[in-house]
């Protein structure tokens, strides 16, 4: 059993790690009403160091626009546009870098504080140097999605935001996971809870996978009737491109086929497991499922209404942390103290 001083040191990092989880968080919220606003193609150019300041005259604001409507969508789509206009859709993005900015900041100086003052288990360690260079990695994966809707197309690549949205969740997860690791109660080991979890998770994780491409194809307003796809419970035009396959990835109404059923099945095997377990955790995992469920039908019957799908994709995140729980209380064997730091 650890001294009540070192304990107070982890509860510590553990409330600077929840504090992290809830900025990624607002973080993948943001970046949802960023993307349903196009918004996030207003800025052009990536500069990680000095892009923290915004325009700060009206020669300034003049110029800015101007490199926006040489890009694809300032030239296709808002070619007419004011600088109020612009400005419209220039700040959330703007918030969108300058809250990942922060996240960094708020990552790395407690960080370097924890560790010089030796708050910091030697397992923890490395764990935290990984959280950083994903979250530096994030922004680089970010730009590369932005740089492809500035080259020839006033869209972004739907790949590279697929890839940018679930870099974001597992950053997301893994800090809720160590937040777990260093303050979750006792439990007893439950490994068939853990590892109907845990397939949970990860299929939870194809579920927002196939929801991105649909948003990054905008596919969400293609079918816009439920349980039916515009009457239809296997629509046609599945199979229209080729090869084959692609459509699982490049056909806005397979792809809607796809996140629709594989959402079905997630849905029902929550409430299969919330059912069975009957614990807290497991209960709230299967009253979030239904909500999440429910905010998905929503999003499709009202034409992919923007709070809606906002919190459609909130709902996810909130999903996956009460599936975290779970697993992570089902794996924990009975301990005394409220800091160890267990593998995952």
């Amino acid at each position: 059993m650890q001294s009540a001083p070192a304990a107070l040191r982890n509860d510590a990092v553990r409330n600077w790690l929840i504090a992290i989880a809830a900025m990624i968080f607002f973080m993948i919220v943001l970046g949802a009403l960023t993307r349903l606003t196009e918004s996030g193609l207003s800025m052009v150019e990536w500069r990680p160091v000095t892009g923290w300041l915004p325009p700060l005259s009206d020669a300034a604001w003049q110029a800015e626009l101007q490199k926006y409507l040489s890009s694809p969508q300032g030239r296709l789509v808002n070619r007419g546009f004011t600088v109020a206009e612009f400005q419209q859709i220039f700040w959330l993005e703007y918030l969108h870098r300058l809250w990942g900015r922060l996240i960094g900041l708020a990552v790395a100086l407690p960080l370097a504080c924890f560790w010089l003052r030796g708050r910091l288990t030697p397992a923890l360690k490395p764990r935290l140097i990984a959280l950083l260079v994903l979250g530096g990695l994030q922004g680089a994966v970010g730009w590369a999605m932005v740089a492809s809707g500035l080259v020839d197309r006033p869209s972004v690549s739907h790949y590279r935001l697929a890839a940018h949205l679930l870099l974001a969740v597992a950053l997301y997860a893994y800090t809720v996971w160590l937040a777990l690791e260093l303050g979750a109660p006792p439990g007893l080991a439950d490994r068939r809870t853990s590892r109907e979890a845990g397939g949970l998770i990860v299929f939870l994780f194809v579920v927002m996978t196939f929801g991105a491409l649909m948003a990054g194809l905008r596919a969400g307003s293609a079918h816009n009737t439920f349980p039916t796809m515009s009457g239809y419970w296997i629509p046609p035009g599945l199979f229209g491109l080729e090869p084959w396959w692609i459509n699982t990835f490049e056909n806005g109404t397979t792809v809607q086929f796809i996140h629709r059923w594989l959402a079905t099945l997630l849905a029902l095997g929550v409430l299969a497991l919330s059912i069975r377990v009957r614990r807290r955790e497991a209960l709230a995992a299967g009253a979030m499922a239904l909500v999440q469920f429910g905010l998905g039908a929503a999003t499709i019957l009202s034409g992919v209404s923007i709070p809606i799908a906002v919190a459609h994709q909130a709902g996810a995140v909130l999903l996956l942390t009460t599936l975290l729980v779970v697993r992570h209380r089902a794996k924990t064997k009975l301990s005394t103290s409220p800091s160890v730091i267990m593998s995952a």
